[in-house]
């Protein structure tokens, strides 16, 4: 039986993963497997209560459950940063959810801002280091509010953390088994130090992956290389920083943050799973938000926990329902209810 601890958190968060559940609920019976979920009720109004974001041993319970389903975090009665930081960057850091893995696929019927493009040139997936580079924290103020003041910011890369970055996406890159193409995405004319190591442990590390072609793109060229031809590419790797930004770009080109999802990836431990929209609190409890983002993050959970009949089943139905059903992938315009889109994926599959 499957232990899934799900986290709703903020805003249109426990609407989203309501239906998210509602799906897996559905494919459980489909295809035979139990699951049990316990739910923890971090996020904006918890913290508001109690002053407490993941109270003491949150993160040790954690790691008894095959994975995490997260709904939103982001609350407008809290400081941003203390929620993001104190909730996603620590559960990533604490788990060790080094892989941050974003797929962009367009799917039918879903328009995307860039012409003359469809499902089969927008399909490719990023592998984004997720536990290093510039979002380690580390750094300093110098003379800080003077006139001379200097601000410090440190890219701190290991040569575990790269290389096993870099395995798990050349691993990826041969088990998705489409172009066999793994392009490393970087800045290595400018960034000398972080990126000689990163480009280094990519060409070491790519000998023992010889049906694997290789490519490199300057990060810049990159962003231009997925609006002009985003068919060229079939599975990237880069750092945290810039995996951040190319990621956004990328649930851009696929139709927008209401398709979007990601999965913040231990292959060796436990990983969690969210919508990458945020918690748009102005929808909260109107029943109009798109949910088919934590629908898709729940496919990529059943896929990560080995329910790959039931993700492949998901998928088809989500495709099936942007195809046919679903008006727009913005609230209040899908031309159904946040309910009623959930209740169509679970008719379609």
């Amino acid at each position: 039986m499957y232990q899934i601890a799900v986290i709703p958190g903020d805003g249109t968060g426990p609407e989203v993963v309501r239906e998210g559940l509602k799906v897996l609920q559905a494919l459980s019976q489909k295809f035979k497997f139990r699951y049990e979920v316990t739910t923890f009720d971090w996020g904006g109004e918890r913290y508001l209560k109690t002053g407490e974001v993941i109270p003491d041993g949150g993160i040790e319970e954690l790691k008894r459950y095959n994975a995490i389903y997260l709904g939103a975090i982001g609350h407008p009665d809290v400081k941003p940063g203390i929620l993001e930081k104190g909730i996603l960057l620590r559960t990533r850091f604490d788990l060790e959810q080094y892989i941050n893995l974003r797929p962009v696929k367009l799917y039918p019927g879903v328009l995307t801002p860039i012409k003359d493009k469809g499902p089969e040139e927008i399909d490719f997936v990023v592998v984004r280091e997720n536990n290093e580079g510039l979002y380690k924290g580390m750094g300093e103020f110098q003379n800080k509010g003077t006139k001379d003041e200097v601000a410090i910011q440190i890219s701190y890369n290991t040569r575990k953390g790269v290389e096993r970055c870099i395995r798990y996406a050349f691993d990826y890159c041969r088990k998705r088994d489409k172009k066999k193409t793994l392009t490393l995405v970087g800045k290595t004319n400018v960034l000398t130090y972080a990126w000689d190591l990163w480009e280094r442990t990519f060409h070491e590390v790519a000998k023992e992956y010889t049906d694997i072609k290789t490519d490199y793109a300057h990060v810049d060229a990159t962003c231009m290389w997925m609006i002009k031809n985003p068919e060229w590419f079939d599975v990237l790797v880069t750092d945290n920083m810039f995996g951040d930004i190319i990621t956004d770009l990328g649930a851009m080109i696929q139709g927008g943050m209401g398709i979007a999802a990601g999965g913040n990836i231990n292959p060796e431990g436990v990983s969690m799973f969210e919508p990458i929209g945020g918690s748009a609190p102005k929808y909260t409890n109107m029943n109009v938000i798109n949910p088919l983002a934590a629908i898709a993050a729940m496919q990529m959970l059943l896929s990560n926990i080995g329910e790959a009949e039931a993700a492949a089943a998901l998928e088809k139905s989500i495709m099936h329902v942007t195809a046919n059903d679903i008006k727009s992938l913005s609230a209040g315009k899908m031309g159904c209810s946040t309910s009623q889109a959930g209740n169509l994926v679970v008719r379609n599959l």
